[in-house]
């Protein structure tokens, strides 16, 4: 029987674990919500990542796995942003969440010392969207816990600590807006040598490499194999467009929409001197190491801010895109942290009388203007990849083939979108990636570049 591998899949709204086939199918999963939960011990920190909660959930359906015999590695794949303060006997002392309020305390004193977005391509941003932000934080609020600190983990590789027992640092992680890292050097910033951060990070292990075995304890607990391999681990938008990089020839230049609650964009080919701090552009470090022009917007919190309830149950249809076009209907941002326009109060215009469907609609044609807009200031090249929810939307991938005519719109699986990457981070070879037709445009499209081009003006209005 063929080898899997176990994928655990942290994202900002839900925890998914998966396993996967040698051909990329994936055998089984499962899902549960994510949240950040209250906390009343650490002040002031008003939440923290439920890591607890997770870990309880994923040793109990490890255990209950089918085939969990044949799992022969197991990939932590986890959201940005965050990190796990682990105490010198491997406790958990703050795990904490980018959006709580108490950053505001600290944000004038951590601006005046961040280092400069030339260094290291990691714009300002809000709440401790910064990483460093988050570190500064604990170091100046709660000095009795960084003193106790023996490691600083990203979260992919807290997962990957706590399987194996070892700890490890790893460049896609570091390398998404957290100001510790220098994309030209391949090295730490300088404010990590400032703040005396360094014998915090562990040492700096690649994306795919073995860690070592699963700990004795979680295989007995478990009944997965004990020689079981645990690899570093990925940062979530980096596994989407690792399996892209992978799975196409190396020359060829493209972009990826990877979606959730985050739309990121990660454009290979694209020009890192047409990044805009002030746009929320940035480079991501990929998982060869490789800077890689990327921006970004909070597309599923926006989504689901402008649908509201009711058009968050229901799918868009075309019927439901006339009706907003006919209504005159617009989302103009910003609904949510970060984003090219952030700062900015999120409006709504001659939305009363629409359907929840009309709703949906609505929401997915903001979400289609944000990208385009965002492809557009990274001067992308070549086939533009859609992963996850917006790939299995109705409307979007279409509703970009309509905005973008002279551009190859390809939508790829919900969340299968990382398997190739999981593949290729576990050893093996993943498949290669079959070039299907890209989605056509819809019959409204020169409706709708008209109204992207009103849409823009409003913008700058």
């Amino acid at each position: 029987m063929s080898a899997l591998v176990a994928v655990i899949d942290i994202g900002k709204t839900n925890a998914k674990l998966m396993l996967v086939e040698e051909t990329g199918r994936t055998f089984w999963s499962v899902e549960r919500p994510s949240p950040a939960i209250v906390t009343a011990d650490v002040a002031p920190f008003a939440k923290q990542l439920d890591v607890h909660g997770i870990e309880s959930w994923l040793i109990a359906e490890l255990t209950a796995a089918s085939e969990k015999h044949r799992i022969r590695a197991i990939v932590p794949v986890a959201h940005g942003a965050a990190m796990v303060l682990v105490g010198r006997d491997g406790e958990v002392l703050l795990a904490p969440d980018y959006e709580d309020s108490c950053y505001d305390k600290i944000l004038p004193d951590y601006r005046a010392l961040r280092p400069s977005f030339a260094e290291t391509l990691s714009p300002g941003l809000p709440a401790g969207l910064n990483l460093g932000t988050q570190i500064f934080a604990v170091q100046r609020l709660l000095p009795d816990v960084f003193f106790r600190t023996q490691y600083i983990l990203p979260y992919p590789q807290y997962w990957s600590y706590r399987l194996s027992g070892v700890a490890a640092s790893e460049v896609t992680s570091l390398g998404c807006h957290t100001d510790l890292w220098n994309p030209a050097a391949e090295g730490f910033s300088t404010l990590v040598a400032q703040q005396g951060w360094g014998p915090l990070m562990p040492p700096i292990q690649p994306a795919r490499a073995v860690l070592g075995p699963l700990r004795v304890g979680i295989a007995e607990a478990t009944g997965l194999p004990d020689n079981c391999s645990i690899i570093c681990g990925i940062h979530d938008s980096n596994a989407s467009y690792l399996s892209h990089r992978v799975a196409r020839d190396t020359a060829e230049n493209f972009s990826v929409i990877s979606s959730g609650t985050w739309c990121i964009i990660l454009a290979k080919g694209a020009d890192l001197s047409l990044l805009h701090e002030t746009e929320d552009m940035l480079a991501n470090v990929d998982a060869l190491g490789v800077p890689t022009p990327t921006a970004r917007f909070m597309g599923g919190r926006e989504y689901a801010a402008i649908a509201g309830e009711a058009g968050r149950a229901v799918a868009p249809d075309i019927g439901a895109l006339t009706e907003v076009l006919q209504a005159g209907a617009t989302a103009l941002p910003s609904f949510a942290l970060a984003g090219p326009c952030q700062g900015r109060d999120g409006k709504l215009i001659a939305d009363e009388g629409l359907s929840p469907a009309g709703r949906a609609a609505l929401a997915t044609l903001y979400c289609a203007l944000m990208a385009d807009f965002i492809l557009d200031h990274l001067g992308t090249q070549g086939a533009i990849l859609v992963d996850g929810p917006f790939a299995a939307n109705p409307l979007f991938p279409g509703l970009l083939a309509s905005l973008r005519p002279a551009d190859v719109v390809l939508p790829s699986g919900t969340r299968g979108g990382i398997a190739a990457a999981v593949l290729w981070l576990a050893g093996f070879i993943p498949p290669k990636e079959h070039h299907a037709a890209g989605s056509e445009a819809l019959p409204q499209a020169d409706a709708l570049r008209a109204y992207r081009d009103r849409w823009r003006e409003m913008l700058t209005g």
